[in-house]
Formats: C-alpha cells, sequence, structure tokens
C-alpha cells in the first residue's frame, strides 16, 4: 500500500519534502501517464544582485545589440554557465 500524499503549505515546503523522499513510496509510476504542460511557466522569485557599473553597462550594450531586455540576456548568460558547470562535475 503506498503512503498518502501530504497536503502542502507552499511550494517551497513541496520542493523540500519532494527532495528528501523516494517517490516511489507514494506514487505506482507503472499506472502513470504522459501528459504535455505547454503552457507552464517555471517559477520564479525576485533577487537583487550588485554589480559594477561597468559590467551593467556592458551587458545593456549586449543587449541592445541582440534587442533583448537586458535581464533576459543575463538569464540567458546565467543559464549557460549553469548548464556548462553542471556538464563538467558530471563528465
Amino acid at each position: 500500500m503506498k503512503k498518502k500524499i501530504p497536503k502542502f503549505e507552499s511550494e517551497d515546503h513541496e520542493r523540500d519534502f519532494w527532495s528528501n523522499q523516494d517517490s516511489s513510496n507514494y506514487i505506482e509510476w507503472g499506472e502513470a501517464k504522459r501528459l504535455s504542460f505547454p503552457n507552464l511557466k517555471p517559477s520564479t522569485r525576485t533577487i537583487s544582485v550588485r554589480l559594477p557599473e561597468s559590467m551593467l553597462d556592458d551587458l545593456k550594450m549586449l543587449a541592445n545589440k541582440k534587442d533583448i531586455p537586458y535581464q533576459s540576456l543575463l538569464k540567458v548568460f546565467l543559464a549557460e554557465r549553469i548548464k556548462d558547470e553542471l556538464r563538467t562535475k558530471r563528465g
């Protein structure tokens, strides 16, 4: 018999729960169906990052050349670097 999945107070609590649990104790994966969520957007959190003014100016200049907001370009750069770092640690 599978354990009952608890009700969570927030997405953070649910994330913490599943990071420490084996989902096969709660879900019969053999009965699962594949679903698609094309409009699902990832959760975001606002943060503050202090950057040297020259770095911010350079970022804005590059973003302007690409005709995108500098915050979006910063996210692209971070995502690429994180992906590279994770790949390096695995390989």
